[in-house]
């Protein structure tokens, strides 16, 4: 608030106010008051509009500065009137050095000026243009800025020149480039949900088949075992009676009805039966694994020993050449149940083994390692074989699905891995190496806890 001053009846001059009668006197008094307060008045509406201005321009100030994009304001004729911190640290000169400087000496090259001169003609017609212009950063490199230019008015509405306001296209490229890896990890997330609801469902469905099925199986399994017996006793009281001198319309009966034949043929035909009767168990048995889904005997179960107990079991199996690459990794305890996870890992040394290199010039090989980091547990498996044809590589941990000849494989195996891991937290994944072969990796957290003197192997 200004501080009020003596009234102007004070300064004036001796016998000014001579010669007026009372009430003129007063009527003089009463204007000037009138007028001063009025000054006064004007002058608190003025120190609040400058205060009010120097407020607005504080606002435009700020949000200059804080602009991440590059602001470039210039007349008509191309000189900088006003930028931005943005623009001063990406060419590294201060505003002040700015002002007044063409617009063409911060452009790299020659193709940059035509481009900037064509912006300038399009928006001289109202129209806003989108410039690709090269700038001299302040080490000299050269930076390509994305630029927007939109002619600028006066209050009356006449075009006093352009405002430019662009971004570098580097961090246009890594913006981009992190929505891409964004969209590109939500689709693979959502893939991994529609499996896994997807494997749920199968799991549902094939604990109820394996059920129905379980008991047919058991009988027709057990009668074949029983017929066994029984083809055994027949064809020892067959032999028995050919040796007998039977009857001529017995001996043309023999030979019609190809007995001989027939006892022949029958130990093979039971032993048919019973071997297929004997795999559709595997495959119920198979059904009822995946379709398992509770955990029993979770304990924490150091992963070296796994590894190693399953390389020890399957090496007994597969061919004398096939060669297992083992690199250990520092111990390692994960939460889970120790028989699910060997079971796990044995059937990807398995898978490999089936799948390894036939080249007789090239022996078959798998490399076993084990990493950590970030709370995690990573456990590779790489195979030098032919890797995984790109149309099996969605469909690699469906049921039933296998590429392997019929009868070498039910294609549950890799179906009760994925169940098994995803039940204890982790992932399994499948892809193929640039260098050849495939890879599965086995992803598990580790527990915050410290291990315990009873942790499995």
């Amino acid at each position: 608030m200004p501080v009020p001053q003596p009234s102007p009846l004070h300064h004036l001059p001796v016998g000014a106010l001579e010669g007026m009668d009372e009430a003129t006197w007063l009527d003089v008094i009463h204007k000037m008051d009138e007028v001063y307060s009025k000054l006064v008045t004007d002058e608190i509406e003025l120190e609040e509009k400058n205060a009010q201005l120097e407020q607005s321009q504080q606002f435009i100030f700020s949000l200059l500065s804080a602009m991440s994009d590059v602001l470039i304001a210039c007349n008509q004729n191309g000189m900088i009137e006003e930028t931005n911190a943005a623009l001063c640290e990406l060419v590294g000169l201060s505003e002040q050095a700015l002002r007044g400087t063409p617009v063409l000496d911060l452009l790299a090259d020659e193709q940059s000026v035509q481009r900037w001169q064509l912006a300038m003609y399009q928006s001289a017609s109202h129209d806003a243009a989108v410039v690709e212009i090269n700038l001299r950063s302040a080490n000299g490199e050269v930076v390509a800025v994305d630029f927007n230019c939109t002619p600028r008015h006066n209050s009356a509405g006449r075009q006093v020149g352009r405002v430019l306001v662009g971004r570098p296209l580097g961090e246009l490229k890594r913006a981009y480039q992190q929505l891409r890896q964004a969209h590109d990890a939500l689709k693979n997330a959502q893939a991994q949900l529609l499996h896994s609801e997807k494997m749920a469902s199968l799991g549902r469905l094939v604990a109820g088949v394996a059920h129905e099925l379980n008991n047919p199986i058991s009988f027709v399994l057990g009668n074949v075992h029983v017929l066994q017996r029984y083809g055994t006793r027949l064809s020892r009281y067959l032999q028995a009676l050919h040796q007998l001198d039977l009857p001529a319309p017995v001996q043309a009966l023999r030979a019609e009805l190809r007995i001989d034949h027939l006892v022949g043929d029958l130990p093979s035909l039971m032993a048919g039966t019973l071997e297929g009767a004997q795999r559709t168990t595997d495959i119920v048995n198979g059904l009822k694994r995946f379709a398992t889904a509770a955990h029993e005997d979770v304990t924490q179960v150091e992963l070296n020993a796994v590894v190693e107990r399953a390389m020890l079991w399957v090496k007994k199996g597969t061919s004398p050449r096939f060669e297992m690459v083992w690199t250990r990794g520092p111990d390692c305890f994960v939460t889970g149940n120790a028989g699910q996870l060997l079971q796990v890992v044995m059937n990807l040394i398995q898978n490999a083994s089936d799948a390894a290199s036939t080249d007789d010039a090239t022996a078959p090989q798998l490399r076993i390692s084990l990493q950590q980091d970030d709370g995690q547990v990573r456990l590779c498996f790489a195979d030098n074989g032919p890797g995984i044809a790109p149309e099996h590589l969605s469909r690699i941990f469906d049921p039933f699905f296998t590429t392997k000849s019929v009868g070498k494989g039910t294609g549950l195996g890799l179906s009760i891995s994925y169940g098994l891991v995803e039940q204890h937290g982790g992932q399994l994944s499948a892809a193929n190496r640039p260098q050849g072969g495939a890879v599965f990796t086995l992803t598990l957290p580790m527990p915050k806890d410290t291990p315990k003197s009873g942790a499995q192997s």
